[in-house]
Order: structure tokens, then C-alpha cells, then sequence
């Protein structure tokens, strides 16, 4: 498989869980990146060699190994994690938290972010995306409560994408509570998560 991907944007999470997962894969950094025109996310026009990568021009962006390319990052890390049961349970209430909790911070927190990434947003609108995301991760705080991992003792796909988000929280200055603060630094000391900041220069 191969990720392309920018450093710390949401592909960050995928490639924790593809390391978390042992799965084998390559990685493409993407150098030509730019905001889409609406703010809605990223735009990767091409690779590094010139070559077309994805057909919606996003990132995070995983071509198989038959050739497919797949998009979005529900989809992705659920396909990473298709054979670990730890990252994504096979079956029951636990997979459906963790699908819950996936949906829950790509609507209300990385849809919340893009005002911050869109070059002529208002400082109004900065506001109000500032205030919902303070009460949602608010929401998460209180969800994670003394567990070690959002859902309890295993370590998540969902894990993997709330750590990105908490790195984008902090770097645009929202505040993030205590536990999760708490949490975020835990999940750096993470094999999985410490490698993929390494391999994408976020190291500190």
C-alpha cells in the first residue's frame, strides 16, 4: 500500500493506524499542497514525480495493492484496520462506538477547523468555530474521562484521529481540557504515533 499524505494534516492518522496495524506500506509526500479554494481542506494537485495521485485531489489518499485509491478517512482507517481487532473491533457495541466516535470529529471537530485553515475566513468566524470546538471537545473530555484510550484500555482507530485533532487545537491556540491535554501528550510516547511524527518531521 502506499499513503499519500501531507505532514500533520489528517492523513497523520492514518498513518499511525498503518504502523499501529504492522501493515506494510509506503509513504508519498505530497509537496505541492494548497488549500482548496473553498477552505474545505487540502488540495494535493500532484506527487512529488508529477504524477496524478487521487481522484478527488485530497489527501489522506491509499492506493492498495491491486492499484484502487482510496479516499476519505473513515473509509481508510477502516480499512487499515479491517484485520486488527484491537483498532477496530469485528463486531458488537464496540465497533459501533468507535464508528460513533469517528463520524463525531470528522462533523464536529474537523469540519469546525476549517475557518482556520481558509485564508479569508473573519476573525467572526473563527469565533464562533472556536466556541464549538471548545464544547466539543469538551464532550470528548468528559467521554475519555481516567480511561487510557478514548474508549477504554485499547488504543483505537479513533485514537489515531483525535490526536491530529488535539495537535490542531493546540497549534491554532484553542484550549483543550486537561484530561485530554493529558492524553495527547501520553499518545506521543506511543510507538505508532512517535514514528509517524518522526517520519513526517513533527517530532519536537
Amino acid at each position: 500500500m502506499i499513503l499519500y499524505y501531507v505532514p500533520g494534516a489528517c492523513s497523520l492518522a492514518d498513518h499511525i493506524a498503518l504502523i499501529e496495524a504492522r501493515a506494510s506500506f509506503s509513504l508519498v509526500r505530497i509537496e505541492r499542497a494548497e488549500l482548496t479554494p473553498d477552505g474545505s481542506g487540502f488540495l494535493a494537485k500532484r506527487t512529488s514525480d508529477g504524477r496524478d495521485f487521487s481522484p478527488r485531489g485530497f489527501v489522506p489518499a491509499l492506493q492498495l495493492d491491486d492499484g484502487t485509491v482510496l479516499t476519505e478517512n473513515i473509509a481508510i482507517l477502516a480499512y487499515i484496520a479491517r484485520h486488527d481487532d484491537a483498532l477496530l473491533p469485528a463486531d458488537g457495541m464496540p465497533r459501533w462506538r468507535t464508528l460513533e466516535a469517528l463520524s463525531f470529529m470528522t462533523t464536529e471537530l474537523h469540519g469546525n477547523f476549517r475557518p482556520f485553515f481558509y485564508p479569508d475566513a473573519t476573525p467572526a468566524e473563527k469565533d464562533r468555530a472556536r466556541q464549538k470546538l471548545t464544547r466539543h471537545l469538551a464532550t470528548l473530555d468528559a467521554q475519555l474521562g481516567e480511561h487510557p484510550f478514548l474508549l477504554g484500555a485499547q488504543m483505537t482507530i479513533a485514537d489515531a484521529y483525535l490526536f491530529v485533532m488535539l495537535r490542531w487545537a493546540t497549534l491554532h491556540g484553542i484550549a483543550v481540557p486537561e484530561r485530554l491535554t493529558a492524553y495527547a501528550a501520553r499518545l506521543t510516547q506511543v510507538p505508532s504515533v512517535a514514528r509517524a511524527l518522526a517520519a513526517e518531521g513533527l517530532a519536537s
